[in-house]
Order: C-alpha cells, then sequence, then structure tokens
C-alpha cells in the first residue's frame, strides 16, 4: 500500500500534516459549546421511561389506620391491587402473584443447562484439573 506523503504549510501541494480523515482543519472544527446537531434533542427534554419513573417514585400522602404516612406512587397502586385482591377481585390477585413471579425470577439468575456433550467435557477436564493438582501437591 502506497503512502502520499504530506507536507507542511507552503510546501509541496498545499497538503497539511495535522489534517486528515477524522482530523478537519480548526476553521472546520466544532467551537466549544456548539453542536453538530442543532436541531437535536433539547436539553432536559426527557424520554419516556424517565418520566414512568419519576411519576411512579413520586411520594404521596396515605391515612393508614388514622395515621399519615408517605408512600410512593408504585408501592400505593400495589396496595391497592392487595387490597382488592383481599376483597375477592381475581383479576388484581393474579396480577400481584404474576409480578411477584415476575420479580422473583429476574432477580435468580437462570442455572445454566448444560446437554451431555457439554457435561462429558466439562467432567474431562475437571478429571485434568485435578489430576494436576494433585501432582503438585505431591513432593516428590
Amino acid at each position: 500500500m502506497s503512502r502520499r506523503k504530506q507536507t507542511g504549510p507552503g510546501g509541496g501541494r498545499g497538503k497539511r500534516a495535522d489534517v486528515g480523515y477524522g482530523r478537519p482543519p480548526p476553521e472546520h472544527q466544532f467551537k466549544p459549546g456548539q453542536s453538530g446537531n442543532k436541531h437535536g434533542r433539547p436539553k432536559g427534554s426527557k424520554n419516556e421511561a424517565t418520566i414512568i419513573n419519576e411519576i411512579l417514585d413520586r411520594k404521596i400522602s396515605i391515612r393508614d389506620n388514622g395515621k399519615a404516612r408517605k408512600i410512593t406512587v408504585l408501592e400505593g397502586i400495589l396496595t391497592k391491587a392487595a387490597d382488592d385482591a383481599l376483597k375477592g377481585k381475581d383479576k388484581a390477585a393474579a396480577f400481584l402473584l404474576n409480578r411477584r413471579q415476575q420479580v422473583e425470577s429476574s432477580e435468580q439468575p437462570a442455572a445454566p443447562q448444560l446437554d451431555n456433550d457439554d457435561r462429558k467435557v466439562l467432567d474431562f477436564y475437571n478429571a485434568q484439573l485435578y489430576e494436576k493438582f494433585k501432582k503438585q501437591g505431591d513432593p516428590k
């Protein structure tokens, strides 16, 4: 692969050594505080996930057995669903039980399932390691 010789300012074909792919000349570089996408996402705008999390994490005041306390909106929704489930509403009970199952399954990583070939390879490797460390442990 041949490379062209780049010359400095005032020499050769007018090429500058500090300019090339990914290195535009200083007069064409973005100035500090200037964006390449002037009409892009405005600062401070939020996506849907951020808005939902802010709404569900907002604190509200409730009365529980005559005492005022503050809980999150999410806790309030789940408490209301639990109350409805206790009143015999099957959909509320199913919702809560499904959510509990989803939360518990996401907290515990699933154990990987190995097929017979993988199991044989692991057993062979374990046997080799056992023999290696057994030999290292014997002072001879």
